[in-house]
C-alpha cells in the first residue's frame, strides 16, 4: 500500500535579491540565493526548495534514531554517544567507519551547492575506493530510503520541518547549547569550509546571526520547538552543558532512553572515549572527509574545535554583551527555557528562580 504524500505545509519565500547578494559576499558557499520558511522564517540556502517536501514525506521507521540539533550544539559528540550505546559499544566498527557513514547528515545536499558538489562526484567516480563526501551528499529522501535498519540520522532541521510522524514513531535525541557559544562555533565552522563561508570578522557574522540570517536560524525558535516537546516519551532533550559537566550521567540517560542496559565499567569506558581531549583527535568523527575533498580552508579551525562552555566571552565586546542580553530576554520572554550555564545575573530579578534548571538536571530525561 502506497502512503499518500503530504503537501509541504509552509510557505517558502526567496530572500530579497539585494539582501541575498549581500549575504553571498560573506557566505561564499552559496551562489544562487536563500529562502525563509514558514512564519518563523527558518533560513536556508536556495536548494532547500527542491527537497523540502521530499524530506517532510520521508517514511519513519520505529527503530529509527535521530539526533537533531541547531548546528554546533554538540551534534557530533551526541551522534557518537548514541551510535555506540545502540551498537553495544562496538568501538572497533566506530573506528573503522567514519561517522558520516554510520550516522549520515540528512540534508547535507541542501547545504552543498551544485557547483561544489560536481567535482566531489567526479572525484568519487575516479577514486571509487576512497571515502567521499559525495557518497553522503545524496538528496535526503534518497539517502534515507537506502539506509539499512536500524537507521541513524542526523539533522539540523527544526522538528516542524521533519516528517510529521517522527516523534510518534521513532526516537529523537535533541541537544541545545547556549546560543552565544553556538554562534561562535558556527562562525568558525563556516569560516573553515568552502561549502559555507562567513564574514572575516565575528561581529559582522553575529549581527546577521541574531537577525536569523544564517543557516537554520532563528536559533531560539529551533530550540523552543524541541523544548516544548521535552515531555514526549520519544524525545530526549539534552543540554550541551550537561555533556560537558557530567558525561557519565548523560550516557546513562541516553542508555535508558534507548532501552539499553549499561554497566558502570561500560559507562567509564565510553566516557573516556568521548572525553573531549580524546574526541578531538578521533579521525573517525573529526571530518577527515572534508579535508580529503579539499573543502577545508588552510589554517582555519578543525571540525571538532574547543568544546568550551562560555567561550563566547572571548569574542564579545561590551556592546555585543549588552546586545546579546537584550536578544536573550526578548526571545525567552514567552518560555521557561533556560540554559544550565547561565548565571543568575543573566535575567531580571523576577526570572532568577528559573535561570538554572536544577530540577531539570536531576530528573530522568529532564521531566519536571
Amino acid at each position: 500500500m502506497t502512503m499518500s504524500r503530504i503537501p509541504f505545509p509552509f510557505e517558502i519565500k526567496d530572500v530579497e535579491e539585494n539582501l541575498a547578494k549581500e549575504l553571498m559576499v560573506h557566505y561564499t558557499g552559496e551562489l544562487t540565493g536563500f529562502v525563509q520558511v514558514g512564519p518563523k522564517k527558518y533560513f536556508f540556502p536556495h536548494k532547500y526548495k527542491e527537497e523540502a517536501e521530499d524530506i517532510y514525506n520521508i517514511p519513519v521507521k520505529p527503530d529509527d534514531v535521530y539526533v537533531v540539533t541547531f548546528p554546533r550544539s554538540g551534534t557530533t559528540w551526541t551522534q557518537e554517544l548514541v551510535w555506540l550505546v545502540k551498537n553495544d559499544l562496538d568501538f572497533e566498527s566506530a573506528k573503522e567507519t567514519p561517522l558520516p557513514f554510520r550516522f549520515p547528515f540528512l540534508e547535507i545536499s541542501v547545504i552543498i551547492h551544485p557547483v561544489f558538489l560536481k567535482p566531489m562526484i567526479e572525484d568519487s567516480i575516479a577514486n571509487p575506493r576512497k571515502f567521499h563526501v559525495a557518497d553522503t551528499a545524496k538528496p535526503g529522501a534518497v539517502k534515507a530510503a537506502n539506509l539499512k535498519s536500524p537507521r541513524f540520522i542526523k539533522s539540523h532541521l527544526p522538528l516542524s520541518l521533519l516528517p510529521p510522524g517522527l516523534l510518534d514513531t521513532a526516537k529523537v535525541v535533541y541537544v541545545a547549547r547556549d546560543p552565544r557559544d553556538s554562534a561562535v562555533s558556527f562562525y568558525h565552522l563556516s569560516r573553515t569550509y568552502a561549502i559555507q563561508g562567513a564574514p572575516k570578522d565575528f561581529k559582522t557574522y553575529w549581527n546577521y546571526f541574531i537577525k536569523g540570517l544564517h543557516h537554520y536560524s532563528p536559533i531560539f525558535e529551533h530550540v523552543k520547538e524541541a523544548w516544548n516537546m521535552r515531555h514526549h516519551p520519544n524525545l530526549l532533550f539534552i543540554f550541551y552543558e550537561e555533556l560537558s559537566k557530567d558525561l557519565p550521567a548523560v550516557i546513562r540517560r541516553v542508555s535508558d532512553f534507548l532501552g539499553k542496559e549499561i554497566t558502570q565499567e561500560q559507562v567509564e569506558k565510553l566516557a573516556d572515549h568521548l572525553n573531549f581531549n580524546n574526541f578531538k583527535d578521533n579521525t573517525s568523527v573529526n571530518h577527515v572527509l572534508m579535508k580529503n575533498a579539499d573543502l577545508a580552508v588552510e589554517g582555519e579551525a578543525p571540525f571538532v574545535r574547543k568544546g568550551k562552555v562560555g567561550g563566547w566571552r572571548d569574542y564579545f565586546d561590551d556592546e555585543m554583551v549588552e546586545q546579546a542580553d537584550r536578544w536573550l530576554k526578548e526571545n525567552l520572554a514567552d518560555t521557561d527555557l533556560r540554559y544550565p550555564s547561565w548565571e543568575l545575573t543573566d535575567f531580571p530579578t523576577k526570572d532568577r528562580k528559573n535561570s538554572i534548571n536544577v530540577d531539570y538536571m536531576r530528573t530522568p530525561q529532564g521531566r519536571t
